[in-house]
């Protein structure tokens, strides 16, 4: 990978991964540079700053930060750049996820974090909106978040395209295989 950067990730734990790997595939649909490092808030705050210094003299341009339980990780991230931060609320037995949304939704004034669906969606939506960012100041990266918005539009119209067709009995019958 070259050494620009346009999205710097940090996870709060490697279980987190998997999740956030929705978000990385996004990002490389879109042509995004990215970094990813694991790193803790609570633990291991001298490896964030650094994680976040190397980011910062790559040219990020975009920060996510994925985090469960206590969730801090994202405001941390916020609370040391100028750039923006969105958090990524991992799912979780505790609470029933509400934890970490609560804590990445609930930043002081002055700290915003935006904040994303917990889980899988909002790795996919972290993502969009990091290109949705960046595309302020990049043409050909708009031209592409609007073929991606056409295409999503199509497969909306193909599926009410086969219910129409089949029925809801048949169409829920495919859904099942």
């Amino acid at each position: 990978m070259e050494n620009r950067i346009d999205v710097a990730i940090v996870v709060g734990s490697g279980s987190d991964l998997p999740v956030v790997n929705e978000a990385i595939k996004v990002l490389k649909e879109f042509g995004l540079a990215y970094s990813i490092n694991i790193a803790s808030a609570h633990r291991t705050t001298e490896h964030l700053k650094q994680c976040l210094a190397g980011a910062h003299s790559s040219g990020v341009k975009v920060f996510i930060a994925a985090a469960g339980v206590a969730a801090a990780l994202p405001g941390v991230v916020a609370s040391e750049t100028v750039l923006p931060v969105i958090g990524i609320p991992m799912e979780g037995k505790n609470l029933a996820s509400m934890d970490s949304l609560f804590s990445i939704v609930q930043m002081p004034k002055g700290v915003p974090v935006a904040t994303v669906a917990v889980g899988k969606a909002g790795a996919i939506n972290a993502g969009v909106l990091a290109a949705q960012i960046i595309a302020v100041s990049n043409d050909e990266l708009k031209e592409k978040l609007v073929q991606y918005k056409k295409k999503q539009a199509e497969a909306v119209v193909k599926e009410d395209l086969i219910l129409q067709k089949d029925g809801i009995e048949k169409y829920l019958e495919g859904l099942k295989k």
